[in-house]
């Protein structure tokens, strides 16, 4: 179905091939999952499927990419919507409707397809993917995974023979990524689609994958079974690495699996306790003493929808909380009801005696920080080193603390550059420095890991426990499990715009077969988050923890 025949791809000024030499055939109906760190090319593997590399990017490529016989070299992408739908890692920006259903006909109307053929599969793929509630829906009204699975049923509506996701989970809760592949799964098994999907979140992905197409970093390709690629990969999801370390042959792909092997090694656990996330002095419950920020009765409405109902919250220095819930239950938008932007009906909000939405936003940046689910929202100058100077000006900061907040969470990074020529960490970092400018006590974060990999994500983490270390209270709204369980004291459960749950991360994601991660369920009912709390009491006494990092 897909070949890719000696091909390489230069970007222009780039020093080396971004793709070099990639020979890789995809026969009909499988599913590929595209691996390997943020920059070592698999946007560009997945755009010169339908074209896009280098038709709109730019670039040369040589050798031949040819989908179901047609080559990509002669036919442009528009003439090759039929066969190849993409869906990008930004649903917002491919949108070209105003609602849900008129999006997810817009492609078909481009196709010339019949108009009872249209309705027939709208219906089917709002049913598909759990959206048909919001069939009228304006688009902008949506949460970010709403959006996501909208741009999904966009593409599937079309009937493609290949279907190319670029982190088609990234912004969706368990069970809605867990509905989305198991669709697109029944799409590879009754109707022999094939399916490349690059993702970071590997647990979520690998089981359901026929191949793995691994790219390493030197523009070149290695390509294997799921269970071959994993047995030496520098990138692994929990339960492969807990697998390592209890020494299980085969390595599990999936929780089933690890669960049939973990008899003897819930044995050896019992009577244990797992080490606290947090390691004394790093924040979390010890130093969480001063309310920083409390909320009471906030309501926040759009319309006749109401977003946000009546929360009360606490939020505590040292102490890093996440927000968890299904997409649309009003995490977004209850934290920027906290920040103070964003629409509140009723309630109020108390920062050091200061409701921020009563005070103009210079001040209120120096209570409440937010950095939004798309922190370039946030970007908008010329270069990097203009965005640190503005963010100095707007917050009252001696010029230079925006640049050196910046040094100190992602050094390196060219003063001249473009915000939008950053990756996706390198521009979290710059508008968390923007944000830290104000010194603000509290600080928001809203899906913070979309994009990110693994090693930057193990950075992310240090990071987040660095600023409750010095005092903040930080918020993390992530659908991101694993993220959860390395990263929080404590972990608060939305769902329709109400608290369902708040308490200590072991007690809260253990006890929920959604959020829990992947080594609370292979290990359930003991309360173990992380396959470093296993290894250290594992360990013997008085001997250093040796076990491999997540990104390692």
């Amino acid at each position: 179905m897909i070949t890719f025949d000696d091909v390489s791809v230069t970007y222009t000024g780039a020093g080396r091939p971004t793709l070099r030499d990639v020979r890789l055939h995809l026969p009909e109906g499988e599913l590929c999952l595209v691996t390997g760190r943020t920059g070592v090319g698999k946007s560009t593997l997945l755009g010169a499927v339908n074209g896009l590399v280098p038709h709109f990017t730019g670039g040369h490529l040589s050798g031949e990419v040819t989908v179901a016989g047609v080559s990509t070299r002669q036919a442009p992408p528009q003439e090759l919507a039929h066969l190849v739908g993409v869906v990008g890692q930004d649903p917002l920006a491919g949108f070209v409707t105003d609602t849900v259903e008129e999006e997810l006909a817009y492609g078909m109307e481009q196709l010339g397809t019949p108009p009872d053929v249209m309705r027939k599969r709208v219906e089917e793929t709002l049913d598909l993917l759990g959206i048909a509630p919001l069939r009228h829906r304006a688009l902008r009204t949506l949460s970010g995974g709403q959006q996501q699975r909208v741009a999904i049923g966009s593409v599937l509506t079309r009937h493609p023979r290949v279907l190319v996701l670029d982190e088609p989970t990234s912004a969706l809760d368990p069970t809605a990524a867990e509905e989305v592949l198991a669709a697109i799964t029944r799409l590879v098994h009754d109707l022999g689609t094939t399916v490349l999907i690059a993702e970071h979140r590997l647990e979520r992905v690998l089981q359901h994958a026929d191949r793995v197409v691994h790219l390493p970093g030197d523009g070149r390709v290695a390509v294997g079974t799921p269970a071959a690629a994993v047995r030496d990969a520098d990138v692994a999801p929990p339960v492969v690495r807990l697998g390592r370390l209890a020494g299980w042959d085969p390595l599990p792909l999936s929780v089933r699996d690890a669960r049939r092997l973990a008899g003897p090694l819930r044995e050896r656990l019992a009577g244990r306790a797992p080490e606290a996330v947090a390691p004394p002095g790093t924040g979390g419950a010890d130093n969480a003493r001063e309310t920083v920020l409390a909320a009471r009765d906030v309501v926040v409405g759009y319309g006749s929808v109401r977003a946000v109902r009546g929360v009360s919250l606490d939020l505590a220095a040292g102490e890093v909380v996440a927000l968890m819930g299904r997409n649309g239950s009003g995490k977004s938008s209850l934290l920027w009801a906290l920040q103070g932007s964003g629409p509140r009906r009723s309630g109020r909000v108390d920062v050091a005696g200061t409701d921020p939405g009563r005070v103009p936003a210079r001040k209120a940046r120096g209570l409440v920080g937010l950095v939004p689910q798309t922190a370039s929202d946030l970007l908008y100058l010329e270069s990097v080193d203009a965005e640190c100077a503005q963010a100095d000006q707007e917050s009252g900061a001696a010029p230079g603390t925006a640049r050196a907040l910046l040094d100190d969470l992602a050094p390196g990074i060219p003063g001249a550059r473009h915000p939008r020529d950053l990756s996706e960490g390198q521009r979290l970092a710059l508008v968390l420095a923007v944000q830290l400018a104000a010194a603000p006590r509290a600080v928001l974060l809203d899906e913070p890991t979309r994009g990110l990999d693994l090693p930057a994500k193990e950075r992310f983490t240090a990071l987040v426990r660095r600023l409750a270390g010095e005092g903040r209270a930080v918020v993390v709204a992530t659908h991101d499990v694993e993220f959860a369980a390395r990263t929080a004291d404590r972990v608060v459960i939305t769902a329709e715009g109400e608290i369902v749950a708040d308490g200590p991360a072991a007690e809260v994601i253990v006890a929920s077969p959604a959020f829990a991660p992947q080594v609370a369920k292979v290990l359930a009912p003991q309360a173990w988050l992380t396959v470093e709390q296993v290894a250290g009491a594992l360990a013997p006494a008085g001997r250093p923890v040796a076990v491999e990092r997540a990104g390692a």
